[in-house]
């Protein structure tokens, strides 16, 4: 191989997604493939795979040949949850990885893992991996909502973990001190309220803040194929909403990040050096089905299609299906009018919500497991709930609402008995403003 080099061998998954594997029957646009030795080894492991289609989507983290070698010799701090990992087919490549991480193919070897944490492999490949950072629901994702994690330790790995939810939600300068580079890889599911995205901008600040180059490893948004909800108000700005984006914005994370920096969001107009390994053979119009909940309460692709118009119950005394296995499945409260919602069910404490609203109480509401809903942020279980509260007084939770909504305006158009149509008109002039500016950042089509 002409390298007079001692060789570590070790499994390097170039591992696919098992439920992606037939996603469209539709012919996909892919990325060109690029002119790099590590590439065309690792498009040669995939065709000696029969089991694996030419348009399967490979995350970023399933590209370690375009990584690892950025991090060989540096000090590494990881943002990561549950879903950070690289999937395996029941056939994985192997490879010859040497001390200057140059990657070379030697055969293929079955498997009945599905997959392994993007943490474990590092390690396994001597990665001099400093610490995790973690999001919203922890480094294993089984917070509630909402909940404060602390900092800690990893029982698995030792490695120190970094709560960004609990005392401060930014990095500190002492938190990076030691680190060469930082690596964000969370799987987001393209809602503005979801709050990896504010993660991401505070990790972006806080690394520009300290010249550390941010990688990301990209990820499918599973609603990525639609813009559409009210745009967020600067005045409303919180960890709920950082930008004024639209509810839904149909970004990855990698292209959300290059708006990020591209928009100057960041304080003091600062830029993030920044790196960005792009998902293979995937489009914004493509289905990506998650293998992992992204977050405790998001079981499904039911929930996660369901979850941009259920999700503007948070700022309600509406249950969102918290507290039961159908989260952002359904809807209910107990002052809900008995005689329209027929559907009844009741919050218990379960993984995810040990605080349900309503918990223990019969709540009346509808059931939306079979509801089809695809492309857009409906309004009408909103206004259908509000109209039919036994006590409107109960229903609005203002401060949470508006944070949640990103406007003022929403709440006064729903008690003024506006209809979906005539309040989702008077988004479309911001979502054209934001369509505009979205297409500059955009990785695909």
């Amino acid at each position: 191989m002409g390298l007079n080099v001692f060789k570590n061998t070790v499994l390097l998954f170039v591992l696919v997604m098992i439920s992606c594997a037939n996603l469209s029957k539709s012919k996909v646009e892919r990325q060109k493939p690029e002119a790099t030795k590590n590439e065309a080894l690792l498009k040669q492991a995939r065709y000696q795979n029969s089991n694996l289609s030419d348009s399967t989507i490979f995350v970023g983290a399933n590209q370690i040949g375009r990584y690892l070698k950025r991090l060989h010799q540096k000090r590494v701090g990881i943002v990561a949850n549950q879903t950070s990992v690289i999937f395996k087919n029941a056939v994985d490549s192997i490879f010859e990885v040497y001390p200057t991480g140059e990657v070379e193919f030697s055969h293929i070897q079955t498997n009945n893992i599905l997959y392994t944490h993007l943490v474990d492999s590092l390690l396994s490949l001597n990665i001099d991996i400093k610490k995790v950072f973690s999001p919203e629901h922890g480094f294993r994702g089984t917070a509630d909502a909402g909940e404060l994690v602390k900092d800690g330790i990893d029982t698995k790995t030792g490695l120190p973990i970094v709560s960004l939810y609990g005392n401060n939600k930014k990095p500190t300068q002492k938190q990076l001190e030691g680190l060469d580079i930082v690596v964000f890889d969370i799987q987001d599911v393209g809602v503005r309220f979801y709050t990896y995205i504010s993660t991401l901008h505070y990790i972006m600040e806080a690394c520009a803040e300290a010249n550390i180059p941010v990688l990301i490893l990209d990820r499918p948004n599973p609603n990525g194929h639609y813009v559409d909800g009210p745009t967020l108000e600067k005045e409303n700005q919180s960890f709920l909403g950082m930008h004024t984006i639209p509810l839904v914005h149909g970004m990855t994370i990698g292209e959300y990040a290059q708006m990020i920096n591209g928009e100057k969001w960041l304080a003091n107009n600062l830029q993030c050096e920044l790196a960005i390994v792009p998902v293979k053979n995937y489009n914004h119009y493509l289905f990506y089905s998650l293998p992992i909940r992204p977050s405790p309460n998001l079981p499904n692709d039911k929930s996660i299609a369901l979850y941009p118009s259920l999700g503007l119950f948070e700022g309600t005394n509406i249950n969102a299906g918290r507290g039961t296995e159908f989260q952002f499945q359904r809807y209910g409260a107990p002052f809900l009018d008995k005689k329209v919602f027929t559907f009844s069910y009741t919050p218990v404490e379960n993984f995810g919500a040990k605080y349900p609203k309503h918990k223990g109480k019969l709540c009346y509401g509808e059931h939306l497991e079979n509801e089809k809903l695809n492309g857009e942020v409906s309004l009408k279980w909103l206004i259908k709930a509000y109209k039919n509260s036994t006590d409107k007084s109960l229903f609005f939770n203002t401060d949470n609402f508006t944070k949640h909504a990103g406007t003022t305006t929403l709440q006064q158009q729903i008690e003024a008995g506006m209809s979906e149509e005539s309040i989702k008109a008077s988004w479309q002039d911001d979502l054209k403003t934001f369509k505009d500016i979205r297409k500059k950042y955009l990785i695909y089509d």
